[in-house]
């Protein structure tokens, strides 16, 4: 078993990744445009997830789920999906994030796509 890892979309609030590493210095946050996703489709950003065993967390509530949802039908790996609607404060995003990162194992997130708050 092992902590939650997290990939950051290109769409997502930068300030969401900065203040969960405030909060928690010790989750691992990738950010797509540090490993050359940004403005990548979708389809790719859940591939290279999917490869390194990294939960994705995105704003895209519109196309990311139906891609997410793609990936399962065709029995593909999803480490998980984590959404984050555009309307939801900011706090309350971090204190999700930072809940998921302490309270559970990565694994317990494998084939999951949720929305937050949980």
């Amino acid at each position: 078993m092992s902590r939650p890892r997290f990939l950051a979309d290109h769409d997502l609030n930068e300030s969401i990744v900065n203040g969960v590493l405030r909060r928690e210095p010790a989750v691992e946050f990738v950010r797509a445009r540090d490993v050359g996703l940004a403005g990548r489709l979708d389809p790719a950003v859940l591939e290279y997830a999917a490869g390194r065993g990294l939960i994705v967390v995105s704003h895209d509530v519109n196309t990311m789920p139906a891609h997410a949802e793609d990936r399962l039908a065709l029995a593909r790996p999803l480490p998980g999906l984590v959404l984050v609607r555009q309307s939801l404060p900011l706090a309350r995003a971090i204190d999700n994030l930072v809940l998921i990162w302490s309270a559970s194992e990565a694994e317990e997130w494998a084939g999951l796509i949720v929305f937050l708050p949980i």
